[in-house]
């Protein structure tokens, strides 16, 4: 499934989309791949905001 184009706004439609493709990404993953998913993706924010917080 393609990302979601969202608008320059950011409106609640855009996190319509955003939950709708999150959904799709997620639905026929076992607890364990949805739970390793997940953590990745909150691994690299974490690791983002560490290293702006560093600047």
């Amino acid at each position: 499934m393609e990302k979601p184009v969202l608008s320059p706004h950011f409106t609640i439609e855009d996190i319509h989309r955003l939950r709708e493709h999150n959904y799709e990404m997620t639905k026929y993953m076992t607890d364990e791949e949805r739970m390793d998913y997940y953590n990745k993706r909150g691994r690299e924010v974490q690791r983002k905001l560490e290293k702006m917080k560093a600047v």
